[in-house]
């Protein structure tokens, strides 16, 4: 249902955090490399037939020049969610977030927070739960679980200050 894509395996650090959201929301996915750059027929091939593979959104992570995001969502109709990610090349980190960031009318790309592929997986989960109850249900069991950790932090904090 997701595809989870990264130019590099060195991004596995960050990207593994959307396949953890994906298994906690019972979300099939499937992990491949694929690099802009290195292999764009690979990548053209995948964008394009991924809405036939039954992909209904595709998680992108790239550092650096970071047009792996952009790249695919040129060439599908399905949802696209970068994930800007800083790597050992990068400036800070800056140079993903705005090349995945700054796309071009007509091409949009949804992105998240640098290394922030978590919260990817939570928007995949988002747009696949307007079309399917249990995912929908998971969803609201996950906003549940953030409310009773912030309330718990609460209770703590204030009988530390007892």
């Amino acid at each position: 249902m997701v595809a989870i894509i990264m130019g590099s395996s060195s991004d596995m650090v960050v990207m593994e955090k959307a396949a953890e959201m994906l298994k906690y929301f019972s979300i099939p996915f499937t992990v491949e490399i694929i690099s802009a750059h290195r292999t764009p027929q690979l990548m053209a091939e995948f964008a394009i037939s991924a809405k036939a593979e039954n992909i209904k959104v595709i998680i992108a992570g790239a550092g650096g020049a970071a047009h792996l995001p952009g790249m695919v969502a040129s060439y599908t109709i399905l949802p696209v969610i970068g994930v800007p990610i800083k790597s050992s090349n990068s400036i800070d980190g800056w140079d993903s977030v705005l090349s995945i960031l700054q796309m071009p009318n007509g091409v949009p790309v949804a992105t998240v927070a640098l290394n922030a592929a978590k919260n990817a997986a939570i928007l995949a989960a988002q747009i696949l739960g307007t079309q399917n109850e249990e995912i929908a249900g998971k969803l609201l069991q996950y906003k549940e679980e953030l409310k009773k950790d912030v309330e718990s932090m609460r209770t703590e904090n204030n009988r530390k200050s007892d």
